[in-house]
C-alpha cells in the first residue's frame, strides 16, 4: 500500500506539471490541451506511474486466502472436531474460505453468464465487451459496463481501485492493468475462487458462502439453478428490490434454459425472512464459544472440550428435562472438570430452545445450592476435631434465636432421627445436624472457608447466619464445581483452566484454515492447600458410601455407581434449584436443574432432577476405565467402632489420628428448655379459636429420681412435667425451669403480640 500511495503522489505531481504546460504554448491552445490532459493524459499517466507499484505489491493467491477475515468462528474440541460456530464481527458477514470445487456448478454457470461470459477466453480484459460498451455509451444515455471478473477482483484486492462513488476512467485503467498481471500470475480457477469468496453481495454479506447460508440456509455446493441465478443477479445491484433482482435472475435462467415461474415471490421471501443457518451447523457449545473464541484468532480454534462428552451432556440434559415435563422445569446447566489439570471437559450453559433465557449462561449465574454446601461444613468440623465420622449428632427439632426472629430448621422429609452419626447425617443430608455444626463452627468461619475455596459469596457470614450451612448463599455452578474439585484433589484449590477470551492472538496464528492450539489458562497460580487432606478424605469416603445414605436415598438411587465416586445433592428453598455434584479419581461433574426466572419446580429434588444427568455423564467419562478408589493420606486411623446403645451397626471407620474411638456412648443430656427459644416472638390471631393458640412449654433431658421439673412464668408457678400448655397473653414474659428442689435450671424471655385470646373469650368471639 505504501508503494502504491507513493506512486499516486508522483502521478499527481506529474499532472500538476502537465497542467502548467499550456501557458507556454499560447492562449489559443489552452482549452483544448487542458481537455486532453485532464480527460486522457492524466489518467493514463497515473496508471502508468502506479503500474510498477501494483506489480510489486500484487499478493499471491495463497496470501489472499490466508488473510481472508471471517466474521463467524468455529470452536473445535480437543481432537479438532467442530462443536460450535459463532459470529463475532457484527459489521460484516464473511464465512470460511470455500474452494472452487465445493461451489455449485449451477452457481458458476449463472455467475459467468451474468458477469463474464468470455472469462476463459480473455487475458483479464474482454476487449470485445469494451468495444460494445463504448458503442452503447456513445448512442445511449445509460452506461453499460465491461468489467471482467478479473477486473472486479482487482478492485476487491486494492482499495485504490475499488469502485466507490462511480467508475472513473483511472479506476478502470488501473483495474485493467492489475487484471492483466493477475492473469499472468494466477490460474483462472484461483481468480474465480477468490472472486466468489470476496465479492460483496446483499447488505453485510461478503462472499458467496455467507450469502448462501444467510439467504438460503445452504452451503455453496448445494445451490440450485434458481438460487444461483438470484445470487448472480445480486452481483450488479446487491441492494436492489426483490422485483428487479427476480427480473434479472429470470433473464439468466432463460439463458440457461431453465424456467423462472414464481421467482419474484421466492425472491421476496428470501429478502424478508430471518437469516438462516446451515441445517448441519454444529451448535453444541454456544456459551463456551462466547468465552473461548477470539476475533483476532484463526477461523477454527481448538479448545479443551471433549466433543463426545459435550454432546452427551447436551443430549442428557434434554432427555432429563423431557422426563420432567409437566413439573414446571425447563432449564439446566452442566460443567465437567478434569481434576488434575483444571481443564473444562464439558460446559452446557442452558437447555437451549427449552429455556426462556437460552442466551443466559447458567454455569456462571448465581443460585442457591441448598444442601450442596454441607460437605464443606462437615470437613471443617472434622478438621477442627469438633467431631469424628462416628460422632453422634442431635437430629431433633431446633429453635435458633436470630436477630430476625427464631430460625426453625427442618429436615427435607420433616422427620427426625434423634441421635445419629455424622456419617449418616451427612450421607442422608439431614438439615438440623448441619445447622448445629455450623453454629459450633460459627457462620463467619464457614463463610471464610467457602470463600477460600473460590465461591466469592457476596455478603458476610453474619448476613447469612445459621442458614449458611443449608446453602442460603448464592453461588455459581462454576465456583461450586471447582470447590468440589478441590475436595477431589485432597483439599488443594486452583482456578479452573479457562480460555484467554478475547486476548491478543499469537503472532504465529495467522492461518484461517488450520486450528489453533488449546486454550490457555486464565490462572497461572499453583494449587494451594485449603482443607486438611485427612478430613477431606473422610468426607469423600462418606459421600461415596452408598450405605451411609440409604435412609434418605435407598440403595439403588442414581447416586450409586459401580466405581468409587463421592456425590452430594442439593435442593434450595421451595424447590427453585436442585443440584448434583460429585467427583471420581479423574473428573468432577456439577449439574444444576431449575428455571431461568427462579420459579419453583413441582416435586423435583436433586436426586430426581440433576442426579440422573450426573450419573450418565460419570458412566460415560469412565467407560472402559473405571475410577480408582480414593487413596487415604497419612495421618488416618482405620479401625472398628461400635455404638453403646446400638444406635447404628458396628463398622470400620476412619479417624484423624488422635480422635479415634472404639465405642461411642451417649453422654447424659442436660435438662434445658427446648420450647420456647430465647427471644422468641409469637403473634396471636383473633380469627383463630383460643384453644388452637395455646403455647406448649417443653424441656429436654430427664431429672431422674428427683421427680418432674417445675415451671414458673413471670415468677408465678405454672405447673410440673415435661410439657405444660399455656393460654398466651400479650406482653413480654420470662419463663423459668426448676428442678424438684426448686433450683433454677434455665430461664428464657419471649414475647407475645396481638389481642388477648382471653379477652376474646369473654366477649364471645
Amino acid at each position: 500500500m505504501t508503494l502504491r500511495r507513493q506512486a499516486w503522489a508522483r502521478a499527481r505531481a506529474a499532472v500538476v506539471s502537465l497542467l502548467a504546460l499550456p501557458a507556454a504554448v499560447g492562449p489559443r491552445a489552452v482549452p483544448g490541451l487542458r481537455w486532453v490532459l485532464t480527460t486522457w493524459i492524466t489518467p493514463v499517466a497515473s496508471v502508468l506511474l502506479v503500474a510498477s507499484a501494483h506489480a510489486q505489491s500484487l499478493p499471491t493467491f495463497s496470501e489472499v486466502r490466508s488473510q481472508h477475515r471471517v466474521s463467524d468462528f468455529t470452536l473445535l474440541d480437543r481432537r479438532g472436531v467442530p462443536l460450535q460456530v459463532l459470529r463475532l464481527d457484527p459489521r460484516r458477514r464473511a464465512l470460511a474460505w470455500v474452494p472452487l470445487q465445493d461451489m455449485s456448478p449451477a452457481l458458476l454457470r449463472a455467475m459467468l453468464l451474468s458477469e463474464d461470459q468470455r472469462f476463459y477466453e480473455h487475458s483479464g480484459v474482454d476487449w470485445s465487451a469494451v468495444a460494445a460498451s463504448a458503442w452503447a455509451n456513445l448512442w445511449n444515455t445509460r452506461t453499460r459496463g465491461a468489467s471482467t471478473v478479473t477486473m472486479q477482483l482487482a478492485g476487491l484486492l486494492d482499495d485504490d481501485l475499488a469502485q466507490r462513488g462511480g467508475r472513473s476512467l483511472s479506476q478502470k485503467l488501473g483495474q485493467a492493468w492489475v487484471a492483466g498481471r493477475l492473469e499472468q500470475r494466477w490460474t483462472k480457477a484461483q481468480i474465480l475462487e477468490a472472486y466468489l469468496n470476496l465479492v460483496p453481495l446483499r447488505g453485510e454479506l461478503i462472499g458467496v458462502p455467507a450469502a448462501a447460508q444467510t439467504l438460503f440456509g445452504k452451503r455453496p455446493s448445494g445451490l440450485d439453478h434458481r438460487e444461483s441465478a438470484l445470487l448472480a443477479a445480486m452481483l450488479r445491484a446487491p441492494n436492489t428490490t426483490a422485483t428487479r433482482t427476480a427480473s434479472r435472475a429470470c433473464a439468466l435462467l432463460r439463458g440457461m434454459s431453465e424456467p423462472c415461474d414464481g421467482l419474484e415471490d421466492e425472491a421476496a421471501a428470501v429478502f424478508t425472512r430471518k437469516p438462516l443457518q446451515w441445517a448441519d451447523a454444529p451448535q453444541w457449545a454456544p456459551h463456551f464459544a462466547r468465552l473461548a473464541l477470539r476475533p483476532d484468532g484463526p477461523a477454527a480454534q481448538r479448545s479443551t472440550l471433549d466433543g463426545r462428552i459435550q454432546r452427551l451432556a447436551v443430549e442428557s440434559l434434554g432427555r432429563q428435562l423431557g422426563e420432567l415435563q409437566g413439573r414446571a422445569v425447563e432449564d439446566g446447566a452442566i460443567l465437567v472438570l478434569d481434576n488434575a489439570s483444571g481443564e473444562v471437559v464439558a460446559w452446557v450453559g442452558s437447555s437451549g430452545q427449552r429455556s426462556e433465557a437460552a442466551q443466559v449462561d447458567h454455569v456462571v449465574s448465581r443460585r442457591q445450592p441448598g444442601s450442596a454446601l454441607k460437605p464443606f461444613v462437615y470437613e471443617l468440623a472434622l478438621e477442627r476435631r469438633l467431631i469424628t465420622a462416628a460422632s453422634l449428632l442431635d437430629d431433633t427439632p431446633a429453635q435458633i434465636p436470630t436477630a430476625a426472629g427464631v430460625y426453625l430448621p427442618q429436615n427435607y422429609d420433616k422427620h427426625y432421627r434423634g441421635w445419629i452419626s455424622a456419617r449418616a447425617a451427612l450421607g442422608n443430608s439431614l438439615n438440623v445436624p448441619a445447622v448445629r455444626l455450623g453454629l459450633m463452627l460459627t457462620p463467619e468461619a464457614v463463610f471464610e472457608r467457602l470463600n477460600a475455596l473460590g465461591l466469592q459469596l457476596p455478603e458476610t457470614g453474619g448476613f447469612y447466619g445459621p442458614s449458611l450451612a443449608l446453602g442460603s448463599a448464592d453461588v455459581t455452578l462454576l465456583g461450586l464445581t471447582n470447590a468440589y474439585r478441590a475436595l477431589a484433589n485432597g483439599g488443594r484449590y486452583s482456578e479452573v483452566l479457562l480460555p484467554s477470551s478475547r486476548k491478543a492472538a499469537s503472532s504465529t496464528s495467522t492461518t484461517t484454515t488450520t486450528t489453533a492450539t488449546a486454550t490457555t489458562a486464565a490462572s497461572t497460580t499453583p494449587a494451594a492447600p485449603i482443607t486438611d487432606p485427612r478430613a477431606t478424605f473422610i468426607v469423600a469416603d462418606i459421600l461415596a458410601d452408598n450405605n451411609a445414605r440409604a435412609i434418605t436415598f435407598g440403595l439403588t438411587s442414581a447416586l450409586a455407581l459401580p466405581f468409587p465416586a463421592a456425590v452430594k445433592t442439593g435442593t434450595s428453598k421451595d424447590m427453585r434449584d436442585n443440584w448434583c455434584l460429585g467427583w471420581s479419581s479423574r473428573y468432577t461433574v456439577g449439574v444444576w436443574v431449575g428455571n431461568s426466572d427462579g420459579a419453583a419446580m413441582q416435586q423435583v429434588s436433586g436426586v430426581s432432577g440433576a442426579a440422573p444427568i450426573w450419573r450418565e455423564l460419570m458412566l460415560a467419562l469412565h467407560a472402559g476405565a473405571p475410577g480408582q478408589a480414593f487413596k487415604p493420606p497419612p495421618g488416618l486411623v482405620h479401625q472398628p467402632v461400635r455404638f453403646d446403645a446400638n444406635q447404628e451397626p458396628a463398622r470400620q471407620e476412619y479417624f484423624v489420628a488422635g480422635t479415634e474411638q472404639a465405642v461411642l456412648r451417649l453422654a447424659a443430656t442436660a435438662v434445658a428448655i427446648s420450647n420456647p427459644a430465647q427471644g422468641a416472638i409469637y403473634a396471636l390471631d383473633p380469627d383463630i379459636p383460643p384453644a388452637h393458640q395455646r403455647l406448649r412449654f417443653e424441656h429436654a433431658g430427664a431429672l431422674g429420681r428427683d421427680g418432674p421439673a417445675q415451671w414458673r412464668l413471670d415468677g408465678r408457678p405454672l405447673g410440673r412435667g415435661v410439657t405444660v400448655d399455656w393460654l398466651p397473653m400479650p406482653g413480654t414474659h420470662e419463663l423459668a425451669l426448676l428442678d424438684a428442689n426448686g433450683r433454677e435450671l434455665q430461664r428464657v424471655r419471649f414475647e407475645v403480640r396481638g389481642a388477648s385470646v382471653r379477652a376474646g373469650r369473654r366477649s364471645g368471639l
